[in-house]
């Protein structure tokens, strides 16, 4: 029972590994998507391998049910930065465990991220052992190898559409064995088995010429081969060829666009330094016109000014103007002087109205009127 185990343990990571093969092989010639047969049997080997002795779920009543793997990788892969489970989880028209799996298998090979979500669900013992009975293919050393083969997937580019027939849940997984099944023998192989014909029937006489037909059809076959290989392998390549000198005529294209833009660009910022300067060579002009008008008005003011002090200074009435002002001036001092003697004598300032004073002062001919009123004769002093 162990060994049948074990046989069946190696068997799906030999299939597994010739099915990554081919699948990489087919990328080379044709887009991987839902339609690609390789793929189909790669996804059905991959669900086998993750559904090797998986625990059922044990109800209330003590009744196992069968579970998807998709169980396990929920719970394993939810440590996984960035992961596609919520995304999954959230499908409306992906509703079972099993179509949830299919799902997450398309997803995560578009994301190139297959290798490292089942080697970071591998890493978590716990839950694998609480998920996976003693003998599974996970929990065996074929594990480490499964997660290597997956990483070469990394290189291929998977386009999928997740609303197909391929995410039926009801629909178990089928492995188809018969891709890997032919045997095309070597050439070397043909010789010796001609030696050991040969060996065997040298002394009968059908053994010469009849037995070397199909040994020619075996080479013409393996020819046909060969050359089938490097026609496939030259398209490839003429391939390639096309689509790189098409790349660089796009590129030279691109270059060429940007070359005619930096001119453009380089003489439009000699047209604005040429403006610049022009700009500025105007304002510095302007400037300059401003300040020679403001000096021309500073002096014009100065001279305006000089001219009316000047015929202020020559004007009578001003002076007389100033007089009155003094005059005023002085009154408001209280130097105001007597106007009965201002009008007997004008200004006090003349000697001769001084001169006048004086005399009649000292010829004692003035009198009082009210000294005339009360004595009839004059008295003096």
């Amino acid at each position: 029972m162990a060994r049948n185990a074990a046989v069946e343990r190696k068997n799906l990571i030999t299939v597994c590994r010739f099915s990554v093969k081919t699948l990489i092989d087919h990328s080379c010639f044709e887009t991987i998507d839902d339609s690609c047969s390789e793929f189909t049997n790669f996804a059905a080997i991959l669900e086998q391998v993750l559904t090797h002795r998986l625990k059922g779920q044990v109800n209330w009543f003590g009744f196992e049910s069968p579970r998807s793997f998709w169980d396990f990788i929920r719970v394993a892969c939810s440590k996984v930065p960035h992961n596609c489970i919520s995304s999954i989880e959230n499908m409306e028209n992906v509703s079972s465990s099993r179509a949830k799996g299919r799902a997450w298998i398309r997803v995560a090979l578009m994301e190139k991220r297959l290798s490292e979500y089942i080697s970071t669900s591998l890493r978590d013992i716990k839950t694998t052992r609480r998920y996976y009975e003693d003998g599974a293919i996970v929990l065996g050393e074929e594990a480490n190898m499964l997660a290597g083969m997956l990483l070469g997937l990394n290189a291929i580019d998977f386009s999928f559409c997740l609303k197909g027939e391929s995410l039926d849940g009801n629909s178990p997984a089928v492995i188809d064995y018969t891709p890997y099944l032919k045997f095309t023998q070597s050439s070397e192989s043909i010789s010796s088995d001609e030696e050991e014909l040969r060996t065997l029937g040298s002394g009968s006489e059908g053994s010469t010429p009849e037995n070397l037909g199909p040994q020619f059809i075996t080479d013409e076959h393996s020819w046909y081969n060969k050359c089938k290989r490097v026609e496939q392998k030259f398209r490839l390549a003429l391939e390639q060829k096309g689509y790189l000198e098409e790349l660089v005529r796009l590129r030279e294209a691109q270059l060429a666009e940007s070359v005619a833009q930096n001119k453009i660009v380089l003489q439009r910022m000699e047209e604005t330094d040429l403006n610049h300067k022009l700009e500025k060579e105007q304002l510095e002009f302007i400037i300059l016109e401003l300040q020679d008008q403001l000096h021309s008005f500073q002096s014009l003011e100065q001279l305006s000014a000089e001219i009316s002090l000047s015929s202020t200074s020559l004007d009578p009435l001003h002076s007389q103007k100033e007089g009155e002002g003094r005059h005023e001036n002085s009154k408001s001092d209280g130097k105001e002087d007597t106007p009965s003697l201002l009008g007997l004598c004008g200004s006090l300032t003349s000697m001769t109205s001084y001169k006048s004073l004086t005399s009649l002062k000292s010829s004692e001919c003035l009198a009082s009127p009210n000294a005339e009123i009360n004595s009839p004769g004059l008295t003096p002093f």
